[in-house]
């Protein structure tokens, strides 16, 4: 059995102290509270939700790596698809939970080398730890830049630019559902039981969450997964507010025929502490990144159904590819071991389906933008959505 790191005496107490708050919520709300409310607080609740306190959460010394983080050649490839789509908009890009600003910092390096630097850099995030890391961050690796990025702390009423989220989906608050022995499908919530949070089933207080989970669940006993009503509504705001450009998500997840199978009974919600995997949703809430897949299905069809033109789907390792990667690493002489086999190491979590290469998928919308982009030229644009 794994054991996991001690938390410090500091971090035990805000993480004592959300449970408190999480605890008067279920309380006030008569006991029990959707999953998706609990998720919320865990990850958001001011000054002591995950995102919104302090910790330090990416990198080595956080709870888990994202790709930019990993190497410069994610945002390199990236930059490419930018590229070639900020001159068809007013030149803006908005970037959607910047994490340390890593992402951005390769983005602008690369775009300022192919001379598509994008007139202005937004940066939306919640949390005001990880907006003080950006700023510092970009300031030190880009001052020559930094006036060119501004941070906003809402969706702004009107785009037009390029919008990326790089595993933002994710960590947006999902519903659960569960289908019990007898195949009765219920609701599934939290509650407080001999002082400790615990799952607790209830009749669905959402007809419209009833009415997917009816469609998407197997019929089948002892069923559980997620519904993300949160993700289906964030691409429907964004929609709306996109005059014209293109948006462009990166993450973990499934078209739904894969995320609603009946072998994946167990569903995909995860926790991350300290780069170990949870299962446990409410241990040492505040000090844990809480997670679900993201069903691509869902996303498209909500991008569709809200006006977008659906570009393409493919898995990162074919946008990476399509992007060139392979050139990026092919410029560098293998004989120098020293700086060649990072790198080298570091594209093959970016391509491998055992890492990152399969897992995750990119997906492409666009809004009075040309429909053929670098990213999906080559493999199936929308391979089993």
């Amino acid at each position: 059995m794994t054991t996991l790191p001690a938390a410090s005496p500091e971090a035990l107490a805000v993480s004592q102290a959300l449970c408190g708050r999480i605890s008067q919520a279920i309380a006030d709300a008569g006991g029990w509270i959707p999953f998706s409310h609990y998720m919320e607080l865990a990850l958001y609740a001011p000054s002591m939700g995950y995102y919104a306190a302090g910790s330090r959460k990416l990198g080595e010394a956080g709870d888990f790596i994202t790709a930019p983080e990993l190497t410069p050649l994610f945002g390199q490839c990236l930059a490419r698809q930018l590229a070639e789509l900020l001159p068809q908009t007013a030149g803006a890009v908005y970037e959607f939970g910047a994490g340390t600003g890593k992402l951005a910092i390769d983005l602008l390096r690369e775009l300022e080398a192919l001379n598509q630097l994008p007139a202005k850099y937004v940066i939306l995030d919640l949390s005001p730890d990880l907006i003080d890391r950006q700023r510092d961050n970009i300031r030190a690796a880009l001052p020559h830049l930094a006036d060119r990025v501004e941070w906003a702390s809402s969706l702004p009423d009107a785009i037009d630019g390029v919008v990326i989220g790089n595993e933002l989906l994710d960590a947006m608050p999902c519903e659960m559902v569960f289908r019990d022995g007898n195949r009765q499908l219920r609701q599934r919530g939290v509650t407080v039981r001999d002082g400790a949070l615990a799952y607790e089933d209830r009749d669905f207080a959402d007809a419209a969450l009833a009415e997917l989970a009816a469609q998407l669940v197997p019929d089948i006993p002892r069923y559980e997964t997620e519904i993300s009503l949160t993700n289906r509504g964030f691409i429907a705001t964004l929609a709306g507010a996109l005059t014209r450009g293109a948006i462009l998500l990166i993450d973990y997840g499934h078209a739904a025929s894969e995320y609603y199978h009946p072998e994946r009974s167990m569903g995909t919600l995860l926790g991350h502490y300290r780069h170990h995997t949870v299962q446990d949703p409410f241990y040492l809430p505040g000090l844990m990144d809480l997670t679900c897949h993201v069903d691509f299905s869902a996303v498209a069809q909500s991008g569709i159904d809200a006006g977008l033109d659906l570009i393409g789907y493919a898995n990162q390792a074919q946008f990476l590819l399509n992007c060139g990667l392979t050139e990026r690493l092919q410029r560098l002489d293998p004989n120098d071991v020293k700086t060649y086999l990072p790198v080298a190491k570091a594209a093959q979590r970016l391509l491998s389906p055992q890492e990152m290469g399969e897992t995750f998928k990119v997906i492409g919308f666009g809004k009075g933008v040309s429909i053929d982009w670098l990213g999906f030229a080559r493999g199936d644009r929308c391979y089993t959505l």
